[in-house]
């Protein structure tokens, strides 16, 4: 089983989101934050299930409703873990 990695550079898009849809609907907000944390988890067994990307790096979809969100990561073989990097929303700007 894969070791499961945050930056925190993904921990704060996390946190940012969360905040974010906090002000609107806080049940929607712990929702979303549990659908993402349950997606991520996944890379704990299936750490190549991520579409790859140049340098080496792999996205995973995380769907929400019509839209949803995307994680970067790179998974390390050597080490089996997968480091999260960047998680936002899919219509969001300045993804990497």
């Amino acid at each position: 089983m894969a070791r499961l990695l945050y930056t925190h550079n993904a921990l704060s898009n996390m946190e940012r989101m969360v905040d974010f849809m906090l002000q609107d609907d806080p049940a929607i907000a712990l929702q979303t934050f549990d659908l993402i944390e349950s997606a991520l988890t996944i890379l704990t067994r299936h750490p190549l299930v991520g579409r790859p990307v140049e340098h080496g790096l792999r996205e995973l979809l995380i769907s929400r409703g019509a839209t949803g969100y995307i994680a970067l990561y790179r998974y390390n073989e050597v080490l089996d873990e997968a480091m999260v990097l960047p998680v936002r929303h899919q219509r969001e700007a300045d993804y990497v």
